[in-house]
């Protein structure tokens, strides 16, 4: 739960959707599948099979429910990788430019 003594600047709003990640910095554009935890106006959290190297550029979407509102097409950073399990990584992302 988000408190006021939370030192970030946005609130993060907890989310469990799957995503959409495209490695920028891979000159194929690899793409794979995660699961958004939470989210606010400067990053996000993903979960995935396997870390990220810090530093590596990403586009990650994340597709609406309901045509009423836009998907969310963004693009990052990796600035933290923390391994939860086997096989489960927690990627933070910092969001540098929305589409």
């Amino acid at each position: 739960m988000v408190t006021f003594d939370d030192k970030r600047n946005f609130y993060r709003m907890m989310l469990n959707s799957e995503v959409t990640i495209t490695i920028i910095d891979d000159e194929a554009n690899r793409q794979m599948t995660a699961t958004c935890r939470d989210m606010s106006a400067e990053g996000m959290a993903i979960e995935m099979d396997y870390p990220l190297d810090i530093g590596t550029r990403v586009r990650v979407k994340v597709e609406s429910s309901t045509q009423s509102i836009q998907s969310l097409d963004a693009k990052g950073r990796v600035i933290r990788v923390k391994e939860e399990s086997a096989d489960c990584y927690l990627v933070g992302i910092k969001i540098d430019d929305m589409d």
